[in-house]
């Protein structure tokens, strides 16, 4: 999910698009030209004009690719039905056998980014594919591009395993958001404190600043360090920057951006419980009528409209609750099987959309 914040007040400037790029064209950071070593595609956030950052949980990396940028936005609402389908016969496979991991939606130009694998597994192939207004899906050319790479320095090693026997590897990036000149990365390290935050500094000058995570976890009563924030976004409250991050089961935790220092552990405050057996998918933040909202896409209760006007207020959750506690929501009708959403404006988000059938559709809507 694309997550840019060229300063925590405003939503960011304009991106330019050009059919070519070259590394003397990307001044911004970005240090290196050829074929980034990708050895998956996960999370996905824009940054400075003409900067996409790509997660590579696999690869434990992150990379800053230069993607054209330019003054023309694509030509209407991105809607496309069966994207999967289009998107698998431009890789020669069938829609089986990909998976659509992120979306992101470059700003000003409406240009929709998928990261994708071809295949399952570790062995997968990592691909990036752009979709415009027109409905066209075009393979973003990696052979030679300007890129930058910075590789996590406490990640899970590649055959850990969680209880379940999931790979805690491909949990070392979950989400990404791009902030001031600093890139935020939620995911698993191998600390004992697992759950951690993550702050580069881009251009990427220096390794990252790991922040051990610790929440009260509602739904199954106890202190939890264990488990990875599966989406956030920035959000100021009380004058200061936050990310609100959302949990599996589902606390949505508030956290300081202030306390995220290097070698440190922080206690997020729960301010929600929006109920268990429930994976949250993607997040955004954005205003309507004068005031602030969160729209959270979920596994198994649909699409949160979250209403922010408490949330200065709302006291920490420090024992067990059965169902839901703290900020409320209401489950905005008609937007079911919504795996992914970002922001193309102030006004409209694009969603990618699991069908009943199991296909993809990405459609455009206006903000709840």
């Amino acid at each position: 999910m694309s997550r840019l914040f060229i300063s925590w007040l405003t939503a960011g400037a304009v991106l330019a698009f050009a059919l070519v790029l070259s590394a003397a064209d990307n001044p911004n950071g970005l240090d290196q030209s050829g074929k980034p070593d990708l050895k998956s595609a996960g999370a996905l956030a824009f940054g400075p004009e003409g900067v996409l950052f790509v997660g590579d949980p696999q690869g434990a990396a992150l990379y800053a690719l230069g993607v054209p940028a330019g003054k023309n936005p694509a030509s209407g609402p991105v809607k496309i039905e069966g994207v999967d389908n289009k998107i698998a016969g431009l890789l020669g496979v069938k829609a089986a056998d990909i998976l659509i991991n992120d979306m992101a939606v470059q700003p000003g130009t409406g240009l929709v980014y998928l990261s994708v694998s071809r295949g399952k597994g570790p062995d997968a192939e990592p691909v990036i594919v752009t979709v415009n207004g027109k409905g066209d899906v075009t393979p973003l050319a990696l052979e030679k591009v300007p890129f930058a790479k910075v590789t996590i320095k406490n990640a899970p090693a590649a055959g850990d395993k969680d209880a379940r026997g999931q790979s805690k590897r491909l949990e070392s990036i979950t989400d990404l958001a791009y902030v001031d000149g600093k890139v935020y990365m939620a995911g698993l390290s191998n600390e004992e404190f697992a759950s951690t935050m993550r702050v580069l500094p881009f251009p990427f000058t220096s390794s990252d600043t790991s922040t051990g995570i610790e929440i009260y976890h509602g739904a199954h009563g106890a202190f939890e360090t264990r488990a990875p924030v599966r989406t956030f976004t920035p959000f100021v409250f009380g004058g200061e920057p936050h990310l609100l991050a959302a949990y599996t089961c589902t606390p949505l935790v508030k956290l300081p951006i202030s306390e995220l220092k290097a070698g440190a552990k922080l206690r997020g405050t729960t301010i929600a419980e929006l109920g268990n057996q429930n994976r949250p998918l993607d997040i955004i933040a954005y205003q309507k009528g004068g005031k602030q909202y969160l729209l959270l896409a979920n596994s198994a209760r649909g699409v949160m409209k979250i209403s922010t006007d408490d949330i200065e207020k709302q006291e920490g959750i420090t024992t067990k609750i059965a169902d839901k506690a703290g900020l409320g929501y209401e489950t905005v009708a008609g937007l079911t099987g919504v795996e992914h959403l970002d922001k193309v404006d102030d006004t409209a988000a694009v969603l990618l959309v699991k069908t009943a059938a199991g296909n993809y559709n990405l459609d455009t809507i206006e903000l709840p």
